[in-house]
């Protein structure tokens, strides 16, 4: 299994973090990927330098503005008079507001709050290469899997809050579907996205919401008492085209092994029936016991047994990395994972 990563990731440092109205340090800090990667150095696996991509693979997924405003916004941020360290928004549009012809404004303030959908997502002088370099290795792994084989890309930041045109939850640009769509585009007829992550995958299913050709199955926890909050309710199940093509799985806080292994189970289920030709996992860690905003409690050997349901489909797959901030049992979980999954 080859893993894909540029160390330009490391070089996303995100500071601010608000909590029950406290501003805290960003849990999504550059040593998670260094715990990742170590593990991936003790096992051996083969570690590459994703290479370059055609934008036209992002806007395949996302917004050519969207696309736009996290490339250039950090220069024109800088510009203002007493500007922070990082673009963070303090306005965002309603529902209402948009109902009454809202639209989004020129001024990079406006535009902030028009492009992220919460204050998780700051974004600094290095986080659009860093999530550029993430996306190029989203893209790499799902050339692995066009061509039969499986791969990991070790993405940071993560991806699979981020929606077509919205960034949020530490998510800037969404690896998982870049992955899936790059998937469709190579050939692939139908395929499956799985996210084991501990949150609902709300930018993946936005994404996909209205489609046919990509499965999207998540176990996450209850979103009554858990981020993102509004989306990843069971009866969310898709509209037009894509109704019957999403499936949320939400566990009630503080589920462990048993519980969260019988909803990853019956996830793999569908996904089988649904009979696709290549798979799309979006791997977070942070259901495990140790997380320091901790919601489920998987242990370590749950992730594993994870890992081999997830091989027992049989399909080539693009792991993709998502959250996960116990720094020091990351780069465990991740072997176990991998371990559990190469056992199929």
């Amino acid at each position: 299994m080859k893993i894909f990563w540029n160390p330009i990731q490391l070089a996303h440092d995100p500071r601010f973090f608000l909590v029950r109205g406290q501003v805290r340090p960003n849990f999504e800090v550059p040593a998670r990927a260094e715990s990742l990667l170590a593990a991936c150095q003790t096992m051996g696996l083969t570690i590459e330098l994703p290479p370059a991509i055609d934008e036209s693979a992002l806007t395949a997924v996302h917004d050519a503005g969207y696309i736009d405003f996290l490339r250039t916004g950090y220069e024109e941020w800088a510009k203002l008079a007493d500007a922070g360290p990082e673009i963070v928004a303090n306005s965002h549009p309603t529902p209402d507001i948009l109902a009454s012809g809202g639209r989004m404004p020129n001024h990079i303030i406006g535009r902030t709050g028009w492009y992220t959908a919460d204050a998780a997502c700051p974004i600094g002088p290095q986080t659009w290469p860093a999530s550029l370099a993430a996306a190029q290795g989203a893209i790499a792994a799902a050339r692995e899997v066009a061509a039969g084989r499986h791969a990991y890309a070790l993405a940071r930041p993560p991806g699979h809050h981020a929606y077509r045109a919205r960034a949020g939850g530490h998510c800037y640009l969404n690896n998982a579907a870049i992955a899936a769509q790059h998937l469709r585009a190579l050939g692939a007829n139908r395929v499956a996205v799985l996210d084991i992550d501990s949150h609902h995958g709300n930018g993946t299913q936005g994404i996909f919401w209205d489609r046919a050709d990509v499965f999207f199955a998540s176990v996450h926890g209850d979103p009554d008492r858990y981020y993102p909050w509004y989306t990843g309710r069971a009866d969310e199940r898709g509209a037009g085209e894509g109704e019957g093509f999403n499936l949320n799985l939400p566990l009630a806080i503080g589920t462990g092994d048993d519980g969260w292994l019988a909803a990853v189970r019956a996830g793999v289920d569908t996904i089988a029936g649904f009979g696709a030709d290549a798979l799309v996992v979006s791997l977070g860690f942070d259901a495990s016991v140790d997380e320091p905003l901790n919601a489920l409690s998987v242990t370590a050997d749950g992730f594993a047994r994870a890992g081999e349901a997830v091989g027992s489909l049989c399909l080539p797959t693009a792991i993709v990395q998502e959250g996960g901030y116990a720094v020091g049992v990351l780069g465990t979980l991740l072997e176990r994972f991998l371990t559990g999954f190469s056992a199929r």
